[in-house]
């Protein structure tokens, strides 16, 4: 099976084969959490035309894997917390993997009004990424 690898830019980060892996590892969503809300930060930030932080709900993160269909390759008794922390690691990794750039992330994010909406079109964009690889 090929693996969902371009190339390390980090020693740190692991291989994986599968979707379901990277959105399960518990150390890449504790990153990816940091991410996400990077990636919110400097949108709102270009929408607002001053810097500003913001956490990426995980209730909104959550939501978008539903809408994304991510939701499928979760086990059935997944809580919201789960799902925001395999969104969060999903983020993550394809950054960390340069399968999508932070200036990207932000661009995608920016194309929708609706929170949900522009996570579930980013989350779309990873997850063809890597499919595509």
């Amino acid at each position: 099976m090929k693996s969902l690898t371009r190339r390390k830019r980090f020693s740190f980060t692991p291989t994986y084969k599968t979707l379901k892996e990277i959105m399960n590892d518990h150390n890449l969503a504790t990153f990816g959490d940091a991410c996400a809300n990077l990636m919110y930060s400097l949108c709102l930030s270009c929408q607002n035309g001053k810097p500003t932080g913001a956490k990426a709900d995980g209730r909104m993160l959550s939501e978008a894997m539903k809408q994304a269909g991510l939701r499928d390759f979760m086990s059935s008794r997944m809580t919201r917390h789960k799902l925001a922390d395999a969104a969060e690691a999903l983020l993550a990794y394809a950054w960390l993997q340069n399968f999508i750039t932070l200036t990207e992330s932000v661009e995608l994010l920016a194309r929708h009004e609706d929170v949900v909406d522009a996570f579930t079109f980013l989350l779309l964009e990873v997850k063809k990424r890597l499919e595509h690889y």
